[in-house]
């Protein structure tokens, strides 16, 4: 199988400069799929070759082991944007590559309502269907209209619909059930004219503090992307404190009776947000913070963000081990206090028989 282009894999690529978190060693192979035809051209040379794959969208989720990833990392890097009307609605299909932040600007400067609270993320468009990505009172399940994959079992392109995404709190069939068989190709967003969303608490006082009584999306765009710098979340190359993969842990859904134990053995009530089955959403950061892992923890090369305590940074000169070294100590003392195990948001990959990784990852209540 011929990539197109004339393109084939290179050796020997190191990969901590294609990650946030600027940790990793080097792939033994790596290729730069800027087609669906690609994409299917590297599973294809994958399977005569015996090798496993990486998909690497932009890396803003990523744990890359230092040892490195001994098989293909395939970079997605699908572009380009085309816009449909359906009555009222704008259709939107996306390339993976695209650039998540830029994707919501285009749609905030055309007057298009559904995605200006995620401003800020980074990352690829591609990627967000996988995470269901979500921020400050929006998520992209909510848009979403139609996902566009390589099937890695069928090896053919085909298109599913929202519904057959599976989504749920920041998860879906592709990152569950299916994890492995799909690799995103493109993403249809149905957005239309309207007001923006301003029910998230820090969104609806920043704009207070700011006098906007009338805010526009415009409005909404730039007060999540003051609140997510003012969290060292929006990524710069001047900002150590957004070397980070953002939030490292997934805010916990916990039962009443769960809630009411952690506040007696707090001595306060933690915050919290309906969500499904009754149970309630607790942050990942207050609890962090209350089981000894303040804002500005050192550990070495690695540390928590000086702005956010759910951000894990590499300080400078850290190893992917450090790193999960750091997630794994701040995970054992929340659940020694509180008795709820975080599950982690990124990814981790070349971490095989890595005894942290597994306890990370390990599902435990």
């Amino acid at each position: 199988m011929r990539f197109s282009k004339g393109l084939a894999p290179q050796p020997g690529v190191a990969l901590a400069a294609f990650g946030t978190l600027g940790v990793g060693g080097p792939a033994r192979w790596f290729v730069r799929a800027e087609q669906p035809d690609e994409v299917a051209a590297a599973r294809a040379w994958c399977e005569e070759q015996g090798l496993s794959w990486f998909i690497l969208g932009g890396g803003s989720n990523v744990v890359i082991a230092d040892r490195g990833f001994d098989g293909l990392v395939v970079q997605i890097g699908i572009r380009g944007t085309a816009l449909s009307c359906d009555g009222d609605d704008s259709l939107i299909t996306a390339g993976a590559g695209e650039s998540w932040d830029g994707f919501v600007s285009m749609a905030v400067e055309r007057g298009l309502a559904g995605v200006e609270c995620m401003s800020g993320i980074p990352g690829t468009v591609g990627g967000t269907p996988i995470q269901n990505v979500g921020a400050y009172g929006q998520e992209v399940s909510n848009t979403i209209e139609r996902v566009e994959v390589y099937d890695c079992e069928e090896h053919v392109l085909r298109t599913l619909s929202a519904a057959e995404c599976g989504f749920a709190y920041r998860t879906s069939r592709f990152k569950t059930a299916d994890a492995g068989r799909f690799v995103v190709c493109a993403v249809t967003f149905r957005l239309r004219p309207g007001a923006p969303n301003t029910t998230y608490p820090d969104v609806a006082r920043h704009l207070r503090q700011a006098g906007a009584a009338r805010p526009g999306l415009d409005d909404v765009r730039e007060a999540v992307l003051t609140i997510r710098r003012s969290k060292g979340m929006v990524v710069h190359p001047d900002d150590p404190d957004s070397r980070s993969v953002g939030s490292f842990f997934v805010n916990p859904a916990v039962s009443v009776a769960d809630r009411e134990r952690i506040a007696a053995t707090a001595g306060e009530v933690p915050p919290g947000f309906p969500a499904d089955d009754g149970r309630v959403k607790i942050p990942a950061a207050w609890l962090i913070e209350r089981s000894g892992f303040r804002k500005g923890h050192i550990a070495g090369a690695a540390g928590i963000s000086t702005r956010h305590p759910l951000a894990l940074v590499n300080r400078g000169g850290a190893t992917a081990a450090d790193i999960v070294r750091l997630a794994r100590a701040v995970k054992q003392a929340v659940g020694d206090r509180f008795g709820v195990w975080l599950k982690p948001e990124p990814v981790f990959v070349g971490f095989e028989d890595d005894d942290d990784v597994a306890f990370l990852t390990r599902a435990q209540d």
